[in-house]
């Protein structure tokens, strides 16, 4: 019967668990950059776009 290759193993596992947290970080990034643009949406057609704007209305 052969040895195990219990390197092989903890490689593939490591590799697997690397995978899911990159997967999970991307989620996150994801998550946060709709928050962000739907804040940031949000918060621009209040206030003026440029600043020539700004001071033609002053």
């Amino acid at each position: 019967m052969a040895k195990p290759n219990y390197k092989f193993d903890k490689r593939q596992r490591d590799l697997a668990k690397k995978k899911q947290q990159d997967e999970k970080l991307l989620r996150k990034r994801a998550k946060n950059a709709a928050a962000g643009a739907d804040e940031t949406s949000v918060a621009q057609p209040d206030a003026p776009s440029n600043g020539a704007a700004a001071t033609a209305e002053s």
